[in-house]
């Protein structure tokens, strides 16, 4: 990811920095870095399926053919927000710039599923809620989506379930330490993906 005058955050450029000067195997054991390829090579492989939005596609097809896709995003993105749902919160979660946020967050006020509301913080500022047809939405969307997952998991052990949370959870939220959102330079504006 770039920053605004076209560089790389600093801890990009510095995890960049380590892998050009260092091999896989100096970083971690020879066995460790065939398990490393592994996940290279399946990560590659569920890019394909995350750039395709194979899960978001099936819900907006079959809930809301009237949304796009980053309409779910808006939506499941107020859940990632500590305080006050605002435009600009909003567009710093997706990792989106404020315009865009803003147009999001008027087709979905349009559709009906959010509404603005005056802040009890400050009154001057104004706040996005979810309307109760946006709260009904979204219950459907988890249920939903529960289920697509839960057919792809078929046949796991609640071992290997519980284990897979427990480390993809951990996988992910390294991610997220590693690229923070530059906009705000901190992820305190999101909560664990446990919920998204």
């Amino acid at each position: 990811m770039q920053t605004a005058d076209n560089s790389f955050p600093a801890s990009a450029a510095l995890l960049f920095s380590i892998v050009m000067t260092q091999t896989v195997t100096e970083i971690v054991s020879t066995e460790a870095a065939a398990d490393i390829a592994h996940i290279s090579e399946v990560m590659g492989r569920m890019r394909l399926l995350i750039g395709r939005r194979v899960i978001s596609r099936t819900l907006v097809d079959n809930l809301a053919p009237s949304l796009e896709i980053s309409h779910l995003d808006a939506l499941r993105a107020m859940n990632r927000i500590d305080g006050e749902v605002t435009v600009g919160a909003i567009a710093d979660v997706m990792r989106l710039d404020p315009s865009r946020g803003s147009r999001l967050v008027a087709e979905l006020v349009a559709q009906g599923l959010l509404r603005r509301d005056a802040s009890q913080a400050d009154g001057r500022r104004s706040i996005v809620v979810r309307t109760e047809l946006g709260d009904q939405l979204m219950a459907e969307v988890d249920a939903t989506k529960r289920r697509l997952l839960a057919s792809m998991l078929d046949g796991w052990s609640e071992e290997e379930l519980s284990t897979f949370a427990v480390l993809f959870d951990k996988f992910v939220s390294k991610f997220e330490e590693t690229y923070p959102n530059e906009k705000t330079h901190s992820t305190a504006a999101t909560r664990s993906l446990t919920t998204a």
